[in-house]
């Protein structure tokens, strides 16, 4: 899979208006048809999911991707199944925790650009609304076509318009973007710390990341990787 091109955050006030080429509308609607075939197998199995980012937010590009994400914790058998019965395939399964403090996801590779993730511990209201914070869609919300506000990896604000978005700069508005998108200003903040001090000293990697074997459960891996490693036991007791 190629390496995409890290996206830097924009540091001065700006403000334009997009409009969205034939060509962007098409590629909305295909990645949203794929959201809604992913997410309708979990429904099945009632099994609510959100996506999130830009195909929540509309201004898709080449490369974008489908990120499918069940905010609850699950029995991962129970959503591999609902996976399998409605013949999305399963490529990959990795378990993930970006920092000692914040929760490990289970993260399943359908294809090099669609993925289902889910919390294996229970996650903070700032990890909760980093979704928000990028722009999240349901299942009925992406069946109606709408589209939602929501800030990308430049820091920038993208409202949908009828014709396109309206974009600005959330640096030095951190309050009044979080009452746009209905999230507290510290999850704003947070974000804005986290995006601009990887524009400042690169990409870092993440704490844990580990490929599951075949006949291996991610509840197993889970507690593979706790037995080993105190920062994540002291996480799973928070």
């Amino acid at each position: 899979m190629a390496r995409k091109m890290a996206v830097k955050p924009t540091k001065h006030e700006e403000y334009r208006e997009v409009t969205y080429s034939s060509e962007r509308w098409k590629q909305l609607k295909t990645l949203r048809c794929r959201a809604v075939w992913v997410m309708e197998a979990l429904d099945a199995f009632h099994l609510l999911s959100i996506t999130h980012g830009s195909i929540a937010r509309g201004d898709v590009k080449v490369g974008s991707d489908v990120d499918v994400f069940i905010p609850e914790v699950q029995n991962s058998f129970l959503v591999e199944t609902a996976l399998e019965k409605a013949k999305v395939p399963i490529n990959t399964r990795f378990i993930v925790q970006a920092t000692p403090s914040y929760a490990m996801k289970a993260h399943i590779e359908i294809d090099e650009a669609t993925t289902v993730s889910f919390p294996l511990m229970e996650m903070r209201r700032v990890e909760r609304e980093f979704y928000r914070f990028g722009g999240e869609v349901n299942l009925n919300q992406l069946k109606t076509d709408l589209r939602v506000a929501g800030v990308d990896k430049r820091l920038m604000l993208i409202e949908p318009t009828e014709k396109g978005h309206v974009e600005s700069s959330v640096i030095g508005k951190e309050e009044s973007t979080a009452k746009t998108l209905g999230v507290a200003a510290e999850t704003v903040l947070d974000r804005v710390h986290a995006l601009m001090r990887r524009d400042t000293v690169g990409r870092t990697g993440v704490f844990v990341k580990k490929e599951l074997a075949v006949d291996e459960t991610f509840e197993l891996a889970l507690k593979k990787v706790s037995d080993l490693n105190p920062a994540v036991r002291r996480r799973m007791k928070k």
